[in-house]
């Protein structure tokens, strides 16, 4: 074919395309070649010479379309209600096949005439003139959708809607429908539209998706009702997720996607929303017992994000009901046993509560964020707010247990386990400084009397509290091992010293030397004591090998924690006895003679009356010497027990200090409140140094925030430390504030 353009008859051309048009829109059957010449027809029709005739062709086929349609109208109106869908449904499926096609015939006159005239994309979209698709031209499968919108759609709307209405409710109660005719008819509402760019689904919410959201919501409604009036609300959830999957389901056979969640919020709305008052009502209970499979059914109702505080109501149930099952596990934690009993009742609430809400709530942070409060307000629980909170002394006294070498009956993956548990539980602790200073004081037992089960649990223990808390946390506690380590490189060092020096002790001679400021012990209260001629060689011995090594270090024997091993040769039968130095001291006396008074022992230990006193009752309980009075006071004389008898030839006598009176914790939580001060007066004097200036009640809440990780600070207690640095001239109030303070550089 030539591309030149040239005179063309319309008539006659016109006359010939129509037959080809009347078959495509039909669908009718029409061969390759007879497709190509009618495409070469429209194309000399839009080139025509002298003048194109591309409008004439545009009309004449609109004029075409409309006709075909009324006549469409005309065969889906005479078939009757019956088989109104149907014939609607067939003759729409036919009519946007052969619209496609002819939308390919008409390719030239779409690209060259139509499209030229058409608006863009970008004023289609973001254009402000509101422009009217009426007022522009369309391809040619644009104008046949538009035209059955106009001539069949519209005419017909109530009728379409009403029918598709009622056959929806006869699905609703188990009538037998045509599925696909449902489906298609209500398409047909979405495609006639689906070349438009702003608005594509306009005439499909306007004419149908209003008015089956109000019958759906009107359905359930009265279903609702109906359900109520016969189930409890154990069966009352169970039908209504039903009815909601039901309703999901029939969404998906029917509906255009954009409709699915519309319809489930209307269902939703109208079976939980509207009875939201009696579904809260019922949570108390079912929390309370513990209903897995209707807690799981509340929270799938409850739970959509459409349905604001919906879940409110059970979240604060289950974070109640874990807190009183939670007093109630721990109400008895007394004894010898307590610290045990606490922590294990702890995680087995914890862990309880967690299977349930990763099994019912899917594991939803609500929740979890309610079992956290609720663990929380357990373990940090005061019985009398004018006392400390006992749990951060309990949780390190289970530590404490597991970690000596006394926890038998458990392998060394079993206490990991525990221990790697514990951590739950210091992670809910307010007073983490208060757990910090326990552990820090039973630690230094475990590794002064050689106490630990494991080196490698001790130190796998200090690295999770580590990752919980930061480095800071736990820096005296790696320096307490770095000691430990230094120490046994020092008696090594002095063993060589001995041989190199040949110095003869005597005795065997080990030390530990330990930082002043690392260890929680203190210095200021040590007892007098006199050191028996048989260690005084050994003591300057090893003062003399320390100033050679380290000059300008003082070193402060803290003999109240040392132990010596005793050998009885006096007996029918040798004896090692452990015990302490203070013992030691005194038993040593009793080589020149077998009878001391008190005053004796007095004057040659040098150690103060009550803490002989207390010696001399574990000595005389022990059997090893005798009272010729019935307690020990400053009148007594005391016999070496020539008959003492045991049927361990090794034991090991308690040395005193190892006891945790009620005096210790007093005094570590007394050191406590005294860190604590220093720590916020540090952190006060941070945050002003970098604000210069603050307000009173944002220093405060600052302070808080910078804190919460190793503690929970009172007001009161910031804000004496905030008078502290005043006097100290750290800070001041301002001149024209009254609640404001500047830093003092």
């Amino acid at each position: 074919m030539s591309l030149k353009p040239r005179r063309v008859d319309f008539e006659s051309t016109w006359s010939t395309l129509l037959e080809t048009v009347e078959a495509v829109i039909t669908c009718s059957a029409v061969s390759r070649n007879v497709f190509q010449d009618r495409f070469s027809d429209v194309y000399a029709l839009c080139v025509a010479y002298p003048e194109p005739l591309s409008d004439r062709l545009y009309q004449e086929t609109k004029t075409f379309l409309e006709n075909h349609v009324k006549k469409l109208y005309s065969l889906v109106t005479e078939g009757g209600e019956e088989n109104f869908l149907n014939v609607y449904h067939q003759h729409w499926q036919e009519f946007n096949e052969g619209a496609t096609y002819l939308n390919q015939l008409y390719g030239y006159l779409n690209t060259q005439f139509i499209k030229k005239q058409k608006y863009s994309d970008a004023d289609l979209t973001y254009g402000t003139y509101g422009i009217e698709l009426t007022e522009q031209m369309l391809e040619i499968g644009e104008l046949a959708l538009d035209t059955w919108k106009r001539l069949m759609i519209q005419p017909l709307k109530t009728q379409l809607l009403n029918l598709l209405l009622e056959e929806i409710k006869q699905d609703r109660c188990g009538g037998n429908v045509h599925q696909s005719v449902i489906h298609g008819v209500i398409n047909s509402f979405v495609n006639v539209e689906c070349f438009k760019k702003k608005t594509p689904l306009q005439l499909y919410e306007d004419l149908f998706e209003c008015a089956f959201l109000n019958r759906t919501g009107e359905y359930y409604r009265s279903e609702a009702q109906k359900l109520l009036d016969q189930c409890n609300c154990s069966e009352y959830m169970e039908k209504v997720i039903q009815r909601l999957d039901e309703e999901n389901f029939r969404s998906r056979k029917f509906l255009h996607p954009s409709s699915y969640t519309k319809v489930r919020r209307e269902c939703h709305q109208r079976m939980v929303a509207d009875h939201l008052g009696f579904l809260h009502n019922e949570c108390k209970e079912m929390v309370t017992k513990e209903i897995k499979k209707d807690l799981s059914n509340m929270y799938l109702l409850l739970n959509p994000t459409y349905l604001p505080g919906g879940l409110g109501v059970l979240v604060q149930e289950l974070e109640d009901h874990i807190r009183e099952v939670g007093f109630d596990a721990v109400k008895n934690s007394s004894g010898e046993n307590a610290s045990g009993h606490f922590v294990e009742a702890i995680l087995e609430v914890h862990a309880r509560f967690k299977d349930l809400i990763h099994e019912v709530f899917y594991g939803d942070l609500q929740f979890m964020g309610a079992l956290d409060k609720a663990c929380a307000s357990v373990i940090n629980h005061r019985a009398n707010p004018r006392f400390p909170c006992r749990s951060p002394e309990l949780l390190s006294k289970y530590c404490d247990a597991l970690l000596k070498k006394s926890a038998k009956g458990m392998s060394e993956s079993e206490v990991d386990d525990k221990l790697a548990s514990s951590v739950t539980v210091f992670k809910y602790l307010d007073d983490k400084d208060v757990y910090q200073r326990f552990y820090a004081r039973m630690l230094a037992r475990r590794l002064i009397y050689g106490q630990s089960m494991s080196m490698d649990a001790e130190e796998a223990m200090i690295n999770r509290l580590k990752q919980a808390c930061g480095y800071e946390f736990t820096n005296k506690l790696h320096r307490m091992f770095t000691d430990m380590s230094i120490s046994s490189d020092l008696n090594n060092k002095f063993s060589e010293f001995i041989k190199e020096e040949k110095h003869e002790l005597g005795v065997n001679f080990s030390i530990l030397v330990l930082q002043a400021g690392a260890w929680p012990i203190g210095q200021s209260n040590l007892a007098t004591f006199a050191i028996p001629q048989e260690l005084e060689k050994s003591v300057r011995t090893f003062e003399l090998f320390y100033q050679k090594n380290f000059s300008g270090r003082k070193l402060t024997w803290m003999h109240s924690f040392c132990n010596a091993e005793l050998k009885f040769a006096y007996l029918k039968k040798p004896y090692f006895v452990t015990m302490g130095t203070f013992h030691m001291a005194i038993l040593l006396l009793y080589n020149n003679a077998n009878t001391l008074s008190f005053q004796d022992l007095l004057i040659n230990t040098d150690l103060p009356e009550k803490e002989l006193i207390k010696q001399l009752q574990a000595l005389v309980e022990t059997k090893i010497i005798t009272s010729d009075g019935e307690e020990v006071d400053k009148n007594s004389n005391f016999l070496l027990n020539m008959n003492y008898t045991n049927k361990r030839t090794k034991f090991k006598i308690t040395v005193a200090v190892q006891k945790e009176s009620t005096q210790e914790v007093e005094q570590t939580h007394s050191s406590v409140d005294e860190d604590r001060k220093m720590y916020l007066q540090a952190a006060i004097v941070r945050i002003m140094k970098a604000r210069k200036l603050f307000k009173h009640n944002q220093l405060i809440q600052e302070v808080i925030s910078q804190s919460r990780a190793r503690f929970a600070p009172s007001i009161s207690l910031i804000k004496k430390c905030i008078e502290t640095l005043i006097d100290k001239q750290y800070l001041e109030r301002t001149p024209n504030s009254s609640d404001e303070y500047s830093y003092m550089a």
